[in-house]
Order: C-alpha cells, then structure tokens, then sequence
C-alpha cells in the first residue's frame, strides 16, 4: 500500500536501492544508467524509479536533505515495503582537505553525529551508528573490480550546513581531532539507524564536493552529474 510519501505499490521497489538525496541525481541515475526504468513515486516530487542493471533489478530513489528527512524514506523502504538493503550516494564537505580531493568517491563505515534522532526514535543513546560491514565489505570489492580504491570513513552527521564563521572553522577542527571524522553530511546516522532498528542493511558512499578549509566547492550541475563512478560501484554489489 502506498504511504503519505510514497505512492509505489509493493513490488514495484526493487530489494536493494540507491540513495542520493537529490531527486534530479536519482532521475539522472536511473535514466542514465539503468534499463526497462519506470517511475515509482513522485509524491513531493522526491522521484523514485525501478529499471535493471545488466539484468539485476535495483531501485533508485531520493531522499531529500537531513536527518529527518532520510529517516522518513529509509524507514518506510525498510518497513514499508520490504526493502533489505539502502546504499546512500551522497555529497560531503570534508574536514580533512590534505587526505582527499574534490570530487573524490569515499566509503562510510561510521557516522557520528550529536542530532537526538536515534534517541528519541528508539532511546539509542550512542553519538555513532555503523555501516553494515558485509555491505561495507561488497562496495570495496566493486571499488577494486573497477580498479578503485576507497578510503573508508568516519562521517559527522550534522544538522546544521550554514554555521556563523567562526563556529565553522572551531567545529571543523574539533570534528577531525576529537571525534575522528573525516567528512561531514546530513543524513548517514539515521540511516545507518533504520537500519540496524528494522533487521536491514545500509551503507554509504560520499563524494567530496567542499574542501572547506581552501573553500574549495563543485558546482550545482557538477554535484547532481559527476557521481556516475560512484553509482555504478554501487551497482556492482548486485553481482556480489
């Protein structure tokens, strides 16, 4: 049955889906990348769409932006509509600009965060949630089949993207020394939280699009069109 978000019918929602949170990166995806594609929702305009990828079916569906916001989608594919794995495609500043490069695809095993979420969803009092590891596992072994490599990660999930300057500058240094992140983003704790609450899988794969500290950033277009590697390293966990 659909929800208030989602007006697919079960079925229609393949066992795994890819995450991005932009709905125009998830069109451009399935439209790109996959075959036989079919639109499955559009309430809100937060597009999912069902096609295959050399003969594996897979879905590919946005999440818009936040912790709330992915808690809503994710929770409802794993619930909802029997969905066993989420793999997140997102963007990330990063805290660290001497280990990574603009653009560049990493591989999320944990995610910290300060947002109430998993408290108050199910009194999960812990600052970190996990990556599946055998997911974890498969992504780097499609990585290597493609002949990449990817650093694996430690994400700060945060509420906030606009902070008044100086917090900026103070917090960037605090994430990386004290809390051991690498990157930042707004959506890997809960989902990594879904998932462990309802029995499933989920994993995340960023692409570096702000080097903060050299205000360094990708453009808008560049953001919704260059993670075409990062997905099709996704997609290579059907075949694993």
């Amino acid at each position: 049955m659909p929800t208030a978000h989602n007006n697919a019918q079960k079925g229609q929602i393949a066992k795994t889906v890819l995450m991005p949170g932009d709905p125009l990166r998830a069109k451009f995806f399935a439209e790109t990348l996959l075959d036989d594609v079919f639109q499955f929702n559009d309430v809100r305009n937060m597009f999912g769409y069902t096609g295959t990828y050399k003969g594996k079916e897979v879905s590919i569906m946005g999440s818009g932006m936040g912790i709330c916001s992915i808690g809503i989608y994710s929770h409802e594919l794993f619930s909802q509509y029997d969905v066993d794995n989420i793999i997140r495609l997102g963007t990330c500043g990063v805290y660290d600009d001497e280990k990574f490069e603009l653009l560049e695809t990493v591989l999320v095993n944990e995610a910290f965060s300060f947002s109430t979420f998993a408290l108050e969803q199910s009194g999960y009092d812990k600052p970190i949630t996990y990556a599946d590891k055998e997911l974890v596992n498969k992504l780097k072994t499609s990585a290597l089949n493609m002949g990449l490599s990817l650093k694996q990660v430690r994400t700060h999930s945060s509420d906030v993207l606009y902070y008044e300057k100086e917090k900026r500058a103070v917090l960037s240094k605090r994430m990386k020394e004290e809390y051991g992140c690498d990157i930042v983003e707004c959506e890997c704790f809960a989902l990594f939280h879904n998932a462990k609450m309802t029995g499933k899988k989920a994993a995340g794969l960023m692409q570096a699009v702000d080097l903060i500290s050299k205000n360094e950033h990708a453009t808008a277009l560049q953001r919704e069109r260059a993670g075409l590697q990062m997905c099709e390293i996704a997609l290579g966990t059907l075949f694993l």
